[in-house]
C-alpha cells in the first residue's frame, strides 16, 4: 500500500498563491491529488493552476477567496464541491505576520491577525467539516508556527499578535480533533520554523545579522528550504496518519530545542 498515493482525493489549500501553500499544492498534485487552490490573488492562482495542470494533467482548480470573510469562504467551498464533488483534505495555510507589541498595535492590527490566522480556519472548517462528517472521512492540517511556543526578546522581532494567533491555531486544532476524530476526521497542526516565503524574504532574509544569529542557534545551521514542509503535510494527510489526531509537529531544524 502506497500511503502517499492521493489518487482520487481532493485537497483544498488556502493561502495557495505563493510560498509554503503553493509548494504544498504542487506536492499534493505530484502525489495524485486533485487540488483546489484558495487565495486572494487570482492571477497568481491561475499561474499555479496552469503550471500544475501542465505537469500533472488537469489536477488543479482555483477560487479567489479571502478566508477572513465568511461569505467568501462559504462561496469558495461551494465552488470546490460543485467542481470536484467532495473535499477529503483541508490544509489551512493562509496567514499574516507583522511586527508589533501590545503597546504599539492598533485594534485594526489585532483584528486582521485574528480574522486571517484564526477565524480563517474557523470559516473553512465550518463549511468543509459537514461534508467530511457525512462521508466519515477527513484530514485537516493547520499551519501554526514555532512562534506559538517561542517568542523574541529583541524589540525588532516582537510579533505579539502572531504569537497569540498561532498559539490559538494549536488550541483550535486540539479542539477540532477532540470533537471530530470520532467521525473519521483527524486534525493536526504543523509548526514551521524559519522558511523563505513572501512574508520573510523581504524582512528576515534581508537582515544578514538576524540570519547569522539564527544559523548559529539552529542545530541545522540553516533555515528551511523549499519543499521541506511537504513531507510532514503529506503524512498528516495520508492514510498512514489515521490514528494521529490533535498533535502538532515542529519542523524547525531543531531550533526549538536549544
Amino acid at each position: 500500500m502506497n500511503l502517499f498515493d492521493f489518487s482520487g482525493k481532493v485537497a483544498v489549500i488556502t493561502g495557495a498563491s505563493s510560498g509554503l501553500g503553493a509548494d504544498a499544492a504542487r506536492g499534493f498534485a505530484e502525489h495524485g491529488a486533485d487540488v483546489a487552490l484558495l487565495a486572494r490573488r487570482k492571477e497568481k492562482l491561475d499561474a499555479l493552476v496552469a503550471e500544475i495542470n501542465a505537469k500533472n494533467g488537469g489536477k488543479a482548480f482555483a477560487v479567489a477567496c479571502d478566508v477572513s470573510s465568511e461569505t467568501e469562504t462559504k462561496a469558495a467551498v461551494e465552488a470546490v464541491l460543485a467542481h470536484y464533488g467532495k473535499i477529503d483534505i483541508l490544509l489551512n495555510n493562509a496567514g499574516v505576520a507583522f511586527g508589533g507589541s501590545v503597546e504599539s498595535m492598533t485594534d485594526e492590527d489585532w483584528d486582521r491577525a485574528i480574522d486571517v490566522n484564526l477565524k480563517g480556519i474557523v470559516h473553512t472548517c465550518k463549511y468543509v467539516v459537514p461534508g467530511m462528517r457525512e462521508r466519515k472521512y477527513g484530514r485537516i492540517i493547520n499551519i501554526a508556527s514555532i512562534n506559538a511556543f517561542l517568542a523574541d526578546k529583541a524589540p525588532q522581532l516582537w510579533r505579539h499578535a502572531y504569537n497569540m494567533t498561532k498559539a490559538g491555531v494549536v488550541g483550535l486544532t486540539r479542539g477540532l480533533a477532540a470533537s471530530y476524530t470520532q467521525f473519521g476526521i483527524t486534525a493536526n497542526a504543523i509548526c514551521p520554523g524559519l522558511f523563505e516565503t513572501e512574508m520573510t524574504e523581504n524582512t528576515l532574509f534581508k537582515a544578514s545579522e538576524f540570519l547569522k544569529a539564527y544559523n548559529a542557534l539552529c542545530p541545522a545551521s540553516r533555515p528551511g528550504e523549499k519543499g521541506e514542509l511537504n513531507a510532514p503535510i503529506l503524512f498528516f494527510a495520508s492514510e498512514g496518519s489515521g490514528y494521529v489526531s490533535g498533535q502538532y509537529l515542529l519542523v524547525d531544524g531543531g531550533f526549538s530545542i536549544v
